[in-house]
């Protein structure tokens, strides 16, 4: 970002000069940095919780909405800060009621979010909590083999205040009030550490959408240095490793990133994060026929998650287009499970979500942008619905 000078006058009587950043949207601010600011100007620090119950609560958009603030400190703040809203670019509902959004961002990228309703094979008890799976950047760098989001490869990572306006914008267009976050869209949250844990921060925070520490999980492909940093954070988030092969040979076809960080550099650090936290880990294992659904596998896998007490949450694959790989069968999904069963292994086996609207991550960026590139004058800026059925 270019840098500017600003000459202000403060609004307690005095000028006060300020060098910044250009234009940034307010939203990647946390509430002391906001604060900091209002104490150069000499302003009363109330005013950051003024503006954060003005983003966070009431939701608005521009700062001449925010009322009680000073007209010139409403100026001043307009010169300084912006704000770069998500367009919605399409909607698309599923017969399960999974809700897939694809946003277009203030630069023309795109991404994608999903609305999941909750369920018993979900969770393994019945709620009624709404999660949303959020992305971390546009594109993707490591190239797991089952996933969309890498196949045209990574292009940046996304702000904090981008990761927050998911599921700002998600809530208003669903009408719905979100209570569990997983970073399990496009990207690898490791890979943007430092903007994934300032957009947790204000998640999580009272004075921003107050969503528990324990009801956000992040996921990630295996970034074992990563994987010690967030164990070290005092925030009681929750972590899911996707592993999806019990052994090197298995999961070096799968997850290229095994090749840096083999599974039991992987566990070694995953024991860590246990052991800092003193909370159960996810195992996500994505069921691939042929590839990873073997009997030797989930009596591998087995042995992983007795080591760490995690969980294992199986996945029947969801079909991508340009995707040779395809789902087991009914009974090879159900063999899998009781497999683990047997040996004590908390396992789930997750109902189908969004397989009719292609929820599996970037799969709608990628057939958007497809669309696009081979008719740019008809490129989709619209909203548009597909009916639900329940």
């Amino acid at each position: 970002m270019a840098v500017v000078g600003l000459i202000c006058c403060g609004f307690a009587g005095q000028v006060t000069s300020i060098v910044t950043n250009a234009i940034r949207d307010i939203k990647s601010l946390q509430l002391e940095e906001l604060g900091e600011k209002f104490r150069e100007l000499g302003e009363p620090s109330y005013r950051s919780r003024q503006i954060a119950d003005w983003l966070y609560k009431k939701r608005v958009e521009s700062f001449e909405e925010m009322t009680d603030l000073p007209h010139e400190l409403r100026g001043w703040l307009a010169n300084l800060f912006g704000f770069d809203p998500l367009e919605v670019v399409r909607v698309l509902g599923s017969r399960d009621s999974t809700r897939k959004f694809l946003f277009r961002l203030a630069d023309g990228n795109l991404i994608e979010s999903v609305l999941i309703p909750a369920s018993a094979a979900l969770y393994g008890q019945k709620s009624d909590r709404r999660t949303i799976c959020i992305s971390t950047q546009v594109g993707c760098a490591y190239g797991c083999k089952f996933c969309a989001s890498g196949l045209e490869g990574f292009s940046r990572n996304l702000r904090e205040n981008e990761i927050v306006d998911q599921i700002i914008t998600v809530e208003r267009e669903s009408g719905e009030k979100i209570d569990n976050v997983v970073f399990m869209g496009m990207g690898e949250p490791l890979a943007n550490l430092q903007n994934v844990m300032r957009a947790i921060r204000i998640i999580n925070a009272p004075w921003g959408l107050g969503i528990g520490a324990r009801h956000i999980t992040v996921s990630t492909s295996g970034l074992a240095p990563q994987i010690r940093k967030l164990a070290d954070e005092p925030l009681q988030i929750r972590l899911a490793v996707s592993l999806h092969g019990a052994t090197d040979e298995v999961r070096n076809q799968i997850m290229p990133i095994n090749r840096r960080y083999n599974i039991e550099t992987l566990l070694s650090a995953c024991d860590y994060y246990a052991a800092c936290k003193k909370q159960r880990l996810t195992f996500e294992y994505i069921l691939i026929a042929s590839v990873n659904d073997s009997d030797d596998q989930a009596n591998l896998l087995a042995q992983h998650a007795l080591r760490l007490s995690a969980k294992v949450n199986l996945i029947p694959y969801n079909t991508v287009e340009g995707l040779e790989w395809s789902r087991p069968s009914r009974n090879r999904q159900e063999k899998f499970l009781s497999i683990l069963r047997e040996q004590r292994v908390a396992a789930t086996l997750r109902r189908e979500k969004g397989h009719d609207i292609n929820a599996a991550c970037g799969q709608l960026r990628l057939q958007t942008k497809r669309e696009e590139e081979a008719s740019p004058s008809r490129r989709r800026r619209e909203k548009q619905d597909v009916p639900v059925t329940i």
